[in-house]
């Protein structure tokens, strides 16, 4: 059963976003969206939604569909509100005091704790709004759920219940997903389409499946264009020996015969499609410092503790040598967070019993929060204020970076997520850091960005201590794992286990 009908949908927003788009969702579709950040994801579930008029094309839906879409963040006027009564306004207000069980059942659900109900919604965690955010979408009782990154801010054990509750869907219940997490993709999703400037391409495949389909579709759409354009150039060239005899010879059949020619070819040349180039919305490279150490940093039986001084773990004789890419796993709260903050003390010369840093360390430092980001400063003083680069040097930096030079004089403040990671990620190329320490560093960066950090990690000698809940980015850039369990800090030969195991966590 057809739920939308999208026809040649298209919508700019000071520049074209998206045109051209051809879509039929159905019953029981599990739709993975897919681009690059800024390339009109969230307008289009806007636009699906109701809340957003395309600049061209239209959507026709199946009578009496219901569409909701679950945002991305809470909106100002939430914040302040119960949790519980956050959903309660979702309720018709003729039916909402005898209804209000729908609502108890929807957190429970969601597993939200009855302790959370009453709070304020703002004082909630990321993780818990995205949850009550989920349970009000689905208190309407849609045939077709949007979702705006959903598992943004939730945690392995979070991002586990929000796929085994996603696949409990009834079966008639289409999804669409706007999604940077490939993991997740690729566990929830039949469909994906990836949203393009034009063009934009639908495979009946999960993620995964569906970009190896896309690469070779891209791939063949290169060889098809480079062909017609040999075949264009052969008819212009047969054309032109053809005018010269003709001219020569004075033959109008000849003349008629060149006309064809270069029409011909004109025809072939306006009709070949070159092949997809994404606008990069900036490069993510990272440069880095040699160093002749053997041992970057050494630890020997550190006792990890919470700011007040409770015990989490003991590490035990642990090192980190020059290209090691050591991924922490552990459980939320077990204290990765507090082992990555010793580790960071430890590196900038303070004093920690069991901790060895090496001299020659130069470290590169980037918490979830992007703290080491000032918002007052523009994005030139983020450059100027830290490193002795010219003006010219670092307009052509923050260009590289995806700011062009009207953008430079912009806070920090006012920058996206994935614009605040990329920026992040500049400044620690410019340190050149012979050790990483990352706190969830996908975090907001699209899945183009997440594959260029990966692709930097990977080809140098840097050695790196992560944190992270994207599991494809752990086991595409770690080559060690170190995991928290049962008040140690033990080597494990790979994160899979332990990714099941959470994941299942109940």
């Amino acid at each position: 059963m057809s739920l939308i009908s999208i026809q040649s949908l298209g919508i700019t927003l000071g520049v074209p976003l998206f045109s051209g788009l051809d879509l039929t969702v159905h019953a029981s579709d599990r739709i993975g969206l897919v681009a690059a950040n800024g390339r009109g994801k969230s307008t289009l579930l806007r636009c699906l939604a109701g809340l957003a008029d395309p600049t061209e094309g239209q959507c026709q839906f199946a009578r009496n569909t219901r569409v909701t879409l679950m945002l991305q963040e809470p909106g100002p006027d939430q914040l302040p509100l119960p949790v519980r009564d956050v959903l309660l306004e979702e309720l018709p207000a003729d039916s909402r005091e005898w209804e209000a069980w729908r609502a108890d059942m929807a957190l429970e659900a969601m597993e939200v704790p009855n302790s959370l109900w009453d709070r304020p919604l703002g004082e909630l965690s990321g993780g818990w709004q995205r949850m009550v955010l989920l349970a009000r979408a689905w208190l309407t009782e849609p045939d077709i759920l949007l979702m705006d990154e959903p598992t943004n801010h939730l945690d392995l054990q979070r991002i586990g219940q929000l796929q085994r509750w996603i696949g409990a869907l009834p079966k008639d219940t289409a999804v669409i997903a706007a999604s940077h997490d490939r993991a997740f993709l690729d566990a929830v999703t039949n469909r994906t389409l990836f949203l393009r400037g034009a063009a934009s391409v639908d495979f009946a495949l999960p993620y995964a499946k569906a970009r190896a389909s896309l690469d070779a579709w891209d791939a063949a759409t290169a060889r098809r264009h480079e062909t017609e354009l040999r075949q264009a150039d052969q008819l212009r060239r047969q054309a032109a020996k053809l005018h010269n005899i003709g001219v020569n010879s004075g033959s109008d059949l000849l003349t008629v015969k060149t006309r064809q020619l270069r029409d011909r070819a004109e025809r072939i040349e306006s009709a070949a499609r070159p092949a997809h180039r994404e606008a990069s919305a900036g490069a993510i490279r990272l440069a880095e410092s040699g160093t002749d150490a053997k041992i970057l940093m050494a630890m020997n039986e550190v006792r990890v503790t919470t700011p007040d001084g409770q015990r989490l773990f003991t590490t035990g004789k642990l090192w980190v040598h020059p290209g090691d890419r050591v991924v922490l796993l552990g459980a939320n709260g077990a204290g990765k967070s507090c082992l990555l903050d010793l580790v960071t003390r430890a590196i900038k010369g303070q004093a920690m019993e069991g901790v060895r840093c090496n001299p020659s360390i130069i470290p590169g430092i980037c918490d979830q929060t992007l703290s080491h980001l000032r918002p007052h400063e523009t994005l030139h003083q983020a450059i100027a204020d830290r490193f002795e680069v010219g003006d010219q040097r670092i307009r052509t930096l923050l260009a590289g970076a995806g700011f062009p030079v009207e953008q430079q004089s912009r806070t920090v403040a006012v920058l996206s997520g994935g614009q605040r990671a990329r920026l992040a990620m500049l400044v620690l190329r410019l340190e050149q850091p012979n050790f990483y320490v990352l706190d969830e560093p996908t975090n907001h960066l699209d899945i183009e960005g997440q594959e260029a950090l990966e692709r930097e990690l990977n080809r140098g000698e840097a050695a790196c201590l992560l944190v992270s809940h994207d599991r494809r980015f752990v086991e595409n850039v770690g080559n060690r794992f170190w995991l928290i369990d049962a008040g140690q800090l033990v080597e494990v030969a790979a994160p899979g286990p332990f990714f099941a195991i959470t994941m299942q966590a109940r």
